[in-house]
């Protein structure tokens, strides 16, 4: 099972081992990680699972795509940077173990 870890604003790491099949924000409410809300149950309706990926990651995790629902809620989230995904729309499979993702300071 792929470890996810989960780095709160503040600093506080969450290692998780996550199923595959399920998504990075599946793996964070399902272990009760602060920082993701999920508000809207990982439909792509509400950015309150926003992440920032890890720089050694972004190449094979990507940017959602231009003009994709992903690339629109995003412009929702409170402070989007470049390496700004939406956890709900990243499938965990077996190539993300040890993927590393930052909650920004607050969902709303």
């Amino acid at each position: 099972m792929p470890k996810i870890t989960y780095i709160e604003h503040n600093g506080t790491a969450h290692e998780i081992d996550v199923p595959v099949g399920k998504t990075v924000m599946q793996g964070a409410v399902d272990n009760n990680v602060p920082g993701i809300d999920a508000d809207c149950g990982g439909e792509c309706a509400c950015a309150t699972c926003h992440v920032y990926i890890d720089a050694a990651w972004l190449d094979r995790i990507g940017l959602p795509a231009t003009g994709s629902n992903e690339a629109s809620m995003l412009s929702f989230a409170a402070v989007t940077q470049p390496d700004s995904r939406l956890s709900c729309q990243i499938d965990v499979t077996a190539a993300l173990n040890g993927l590393v993702v930052r909650m920004p300071e607050g969902q709303h």
